[in-house]
């Protein structure tokens, strides 16, 4: 094949050895192939483009931001007709793949918060300090963000997404508060360099750094599509706190280089959120329904879901767009798909005498541990009117160690559960404990149970002692 030819010469003539494994990567939304080319002593990827601009545009800015000590690949070498090269490889790890457990179940871990908090800081630098001195004559297909590309977006939506939903809509109606949203967003134009598909999928982990990538569609723009683009992700899965958390991550960081008035920002920022959604949908629509890309359907109930919590708070500058909307949104074929949402684990303990809790979650109960087998406290007149939350209690029973062994083996088992759970995106997991009365070791063992899952797998966990009247939540760990 002609680009593999082209690749392998690129990478003997880098390195002054020919490659022994060329491996085709995994590719996502654009035309482009990947290729990771090694040896025993080197290993790049490999770039085969479509487009001759669009390559030029990588290559010139990939050269401008490593000058300007950014975080992004060096390329390496580059063919004659600028339709392949080869750059630095900067490793598998993509920033999607490193917040996996924290999409997955809305909790996100320190290790996790921090990568995402570098990332923000790292854009609000990359979009001023990488536009000083940038040409962006290069940029491809257009230098700047301005009233076309802006059309072309809305359109994509039109045409590719929204029309094929089936919805019925006046369509002059709609281009009426096109050009309303269409004004609202060229209004705040800036030098800065837009990113325009800067989400998780485009940066990487390298040497415990965000780098990014693919940044080839850039130009000059407003810094809010970024922070829109990236904080909105479909499949991200950000929870607003955390969202807000690294909005104000981003908002501190770019105040080190240019003023910015905070009101003002959310204020337009939402715009943007709602432009930015409407263009990941129109991508969606493009490449799910008619190039047949499972991926990009799969993504559409997550964004479907991040419109909705958008037209909550409705807008007067394009009111019959924000009809339109809902009414797509309230479609059958949007309402019945559900999105996969964190896993919520309930611990009860109970007395058996008034029978096992009711699993309310509808999915017929889970776990049902009976602790009666083990040594009861509550024999002992000392321990009548204490609870297994009581020092004295907890005392009795450690030292006793029948508790400690039966919970041992308790913790085996929900482990197990708790984890292909997560995997498998189920939301209701039900562990229940019980003894006598409810009184003494039901409510030691589903205390530390609660303690346990919150603690080791970071989900919610709603613990009830039921006879006791006390509840609590265990929230997602921080």
């Amino acid at each position: 094949m002609a680009h593999a030819a082209s690749l392998g010469q690129l990478f003997l003539q880098y390195t002054g050895q020919q490659a022994t494994e060329q491996k085709e990567l995994s590719a996502s939304g654009s035309n482009r192939r990947y290729f990771r080319l090694s040896n025993e002593k080197c290993s790049v990827i490999g770039v085969q483009g479509t487009s001759e601009a669009e390559n030029k545009a990588f290559i010139y800015m990939a050269k401008h931001f490593k000058e300007k000590g950014l975080n992004v690949p060096t390329v390496l070498a580059v063919s004659e007709d600028s339709m392949t090269y080869i750059q630095e490889d900067l490793g598998d790890t993509l920033l999607f793949d490193y917040i996996a457990e924290g999409r997955k179940t809305g909790a996100f871990c320190n290790k996790e918060k921090e990568m995402l908090r570098k990332t923000m800081r790292a854009i609000a630098r990359f979009q001023v300090t990488g536009a000083e001195g940038f040409d962006f004559r290069v940029c491809y297909p257009q230098p700047e963000f301005n009233l076309r590309s802006i059309a072309w977006d809305l359109n994509y939506f039109k045409y590719c997404f929204l029309k094929a939903t089936g919805l019925d809509f006046q369509e002059d109606r709609l281009e009426n508060d096109f050009e309303r949203l269409t004004y609202i967003l060229l209004e705040k134009r800036s030098n800065t360099f837009m990113y325009r598909d800067f989400q998780s999928r485009n940066v990487m982990v390298h040497n415990g750094e965000p780098y990014f990538i693919d940044f080839q569609g850039g130009k000059k723009g407003p810094v809010y599509y970024d922070v829109a683009s990236f904080l909105w992700q479909a499949k991200a899965n950000y929870h607003p706190e955390l969202r807000d958390e690294l909005l104000e991550v981003y908002l501190t960081a770019l105040e080190e280089y240019m003023p910015v008035d905070r009101q003002d920002f959310y204020a337009t920022l939402r715009h943007f959120v709602l432009f930015r959604t409407l263009q990941v949908l129109g991508a969606y629509g493009f490449r799910g329904y008619f190039e047949k890309k499972p991926h990009f359907l799969q993504s559409i109930p997550f964004a479907i879901e991040n419109l909705r919590q958008l037209l909550k708070e409705g807008s007067e500058d394009y009111p019959y767009l924000v009809e339109v909307l809902r009414n797509m949104t309230e479609m059958k074929q949007f309402k019945e798909v559900n999105v996969r949402k964190p896993l919520v684990v309930k611990v009860y303990s109970f007395s058996y005498k008034k029978g096992i809790p009711n699993d309310d979650s509808g999915n017929g109960g889970g776990f049902v541990f009976d602790c009666r087998a083990v040594n009861n406290p509550g024999k002992y007149e000392r321990y009548k009117f204490a609870t297994g939350l009581d020092d004295s209690v907890i005392q009795f029973l450690e030292e006793d160690g029948e508790i400690l062994t039966f919970l041992d083996n308790a913790y085996q088992l929900v482990d197990a559960s708790v984890k292909r759970y997560i995997d498998r995106g189920f939301q209701n997991l039900m562990v229940s404990f019980g003894c006598t009365g409810g009184q003494h070791r039901s409510v030691y063992a589903a205390q530390k149970m609660a303690e346990h899952i919150n603690g080791k797998f970071g989900v919610e966990v709603q613990l009830i002692h039921r006879e006791q009247n006390i509840e609590n939540v265990f929230t997602n760990r921080q």
